[in-house]
């Protein structure tokens, strides 16, 4: 991936440019022209080189009610090359690779500057449909009408704004397709596994959901040492597909002869694993994983996003008595700016596999398709190339 020289002549000026906007729910994304803005201070804007396809643009791209908004660009998975920046920005510079990142890392406030966490308390995570310094669109159609911003990125744009506590400088060697899956949910994966659990060599893992996140998971546990990976899922042909990620049992939970999932996984590990990780989004599986873990030092991490408003229930014999730990993981507890090029390192020095990872690759004109796969299951990550 080569730096480019961008001509300056466009910069503090709107630029035209091509984006996949989302105008109603579930309808396909229409590709239009739009103008966007120039960077504001601490703000870049940012060439898209590629964008992938996660699922959290699938379900807000469904989604009729707030915090859905209409039109919008969504994607927030991407790699690109800094185009101009805005005041107060000394960071990056025109022509540096970045990734964008929808939590932010402003490494200013109290959380940013502990080890201890990776949520932002000067830009707290929410899904705004604005910039997050200044509540405004950097986005118009031809006529003038607003269009909303998506998790402080917005990727499915030729030319999208980002403020600079949502933006860090990698390696342009890193090829670009492979970089951009960092920004959202491989990182969350194995983040969970590596920076929210800190799993241990030797050790017993259960992964609730097999999707991408899940296999994510599965991914990290094996660079972390762990020895026993245990999948479990309704659907038995995952097993063959997380078998590449490291995953070395399976449990399907539609099948267990009539006993519970946790049953099982007790019974397989001879008294329940370290480290479950629920990445589903489904309260009652949150019980399962929790029930599923050892007592007096399991860990039960929840990544998975569940319905606003459902609730978790444990009595407080189950707390006191079994020791164990519940905890959520938003971005597997990554902070962007430090982690992420640790993660491109390691994927560098062949250590961390992101290949197995991307199963399509398309031009941008077909985004739709890309929607498609997705939602029918076809595919884990899909590539999309903004010029090829």
């Amino acid at each position: 991936m080569d730096n480019e020289n961008l001509p300056s002549i466009i910069a503090g000026k709107p630029i035209r440019c091509r984006a996949a906007i989302c105008r109603a729910p579930g309808e396909p994304l229409v590709i239009e022209e739009i103008t966007v803005d120039p960077p504001k201070s601490h703000e870049v804007r940012v060439r898209i080189i590629c964008t992938s396809l996660c699922y959290s643009d699938v379900t807000f791209w469904k989604m009729k009610d707030f915090p859905a908004v209409f039109p919008r660009i969504l994607g927030h998975e991407a790699i690109g090359i800094v185009e101009s920046v805005g005041e107060n920005v000394i960071e990056v510079a025109e022509g540096d690779i970045v990734i964008p990142h929808f939590l932010a890392d402003c490494m200013e406030c109290a959380d940013c500057k502990s080890k201890k966490s990776n949520l932002c308390s000067m830009f707290p995570f929410k899904v705004s449909p604005w910039m997050p310094r200044y509540q405004t669109s950097r986005f118009k159609d031809l006529k003038g009408e607003t269009i909303h911003h998506f998790l402080s990125v917005s990727s499915f744009t030729e030319y999208t704004v980002v403020d600079i506590a949502h933006v860090v400088k990698v390696d342009p060697a890193v090829p670009p397709n492979r970089a951009c899956l960092l920004s959202c949910g491989v990182s969350t994966g194995v983040g969970a596994a590596w920076r929210t659990a800190n799993v241990e060599a030797g050790t017993t893992v259960a992964i609730f959901g097999l999707g991408s996140i899940g296999l994510a998971v599965a991914e990290g546990a094996r660079i972390c040492g762990a020895t026993r990976i245990i999948g479990v899922d309704v659907n038995p042909e995952k097993f063959e597909i997380g078998k590449m990620f490291g995953v070395t049992d399976f449990v399907h939970s539609k099948n267990c002869g009539g006993k519970s999932v946790s049953q099982v996984i007790i019974e397989m590990t001879d008294g329940g694993a370290d480290y479950c990780f629920e990445c589903v989004g489904l309260a009652s599986l949150v019980h399962e994983a929790y029930a599923s873990c050892r007592k007096g030092w399991g860990k039960t991490i929840v990544l998975g996003v569940d319905k606003p408003g459902s609730q978790l229930r444990f009595s407080s014999f189950e707390v006191l008595h079994h020791g164990k730990v519940l905890m959520g993981s938003l971005f597997g507890g990554l902070k962007a700016k430090s982690d992420i090029p640790i993660l491109l390192k390691r994927y560098m020095d062949k250590e961390l596999e992101l290949d197995k990872f991307v199963t399509h690759e398309m031009r941008f004109e077909d985004i739709n398709k890309a929607f498609d796969l997705l939602k029918e299951g076809k595919c884990l990550r899909c590539v999309i190339w903004m010029d090829k």
